[in-house]
């Protein structure tokens, strides 16, 4: 709920003042996966938001459930080494599902998962300075800022090319 605050401009002597509630410590979780269709080469963003909760692997369960709703054929997921991914359910559940394969990154390497690279996006340009007066209107603001970069296939195809993997796009 603290505003990510940035450099702005301001007319000189009028200094921007950002007013925000620090009575509560809320927060949104959120697990996203970017996909790639190898055969259109299209790209799409899925996210799950859960305010006040932590991403943990029922989250992750669920989110996984979801996702192979929306993406036909087998599916290749490639993601970090947080602990609920790599939870034993997790694992159980992406193997009896014969189309879902786990692959992750080596430790400590954001700089090759391309949703770091769109946290960064929303975190950065689309939510800097802003100052959301409860959870449910920060929620509205990441939906709508996901929802913009979503619509844009070079914006996903960037944070894909930031990590230098390689993947034909």
């Amino acid at each position: 709920m603290h505003p990510l605050v940035r450099g702005t401009w301001a007319p000189k002597g009028q200094t921007p003042v950002y007013r925000y509630r620090l009575r509560h410590q809320r927060h949104l979780s959120t697990i996203g996966a970017i996909t790639i269709s190898p055969v259109q080469r299209r790209l799409g963003w899925y996210l799950a938001f859960h305010p006040d909760r932590s991403v943990r692997q029922d989250e992750v369960l669920d989110f996984l459930r979801d996702l192979l709703r929306h993406v036909r054929g087998p599916v290749v997921l490639v993601w970090d080494r947080l602990g609920a991914h790599r939870a034993h359910r997790v694992r159980a559940y992406a193997k009896k599902r014969g189309r879902l394969d786990l692959e992750y990154l080596p430790p400590y390497a954001p700089e090759l998962n391309p949703n770091e690279y769109g946290w960064a996006h929303l975190k950065g340009p689309e939510l800097a300075n802003d100052c959301p007066s409860d959870l449910a209107e920060l929620t509205r603001h990441v939906r709508r800022s996901a929802r913009r970069a979503r619509a844009r296939p070079d914006l996903l195809r960037g944070f894909v090319r930031a990590t230098k993997l390689p993947l034909r796009l």
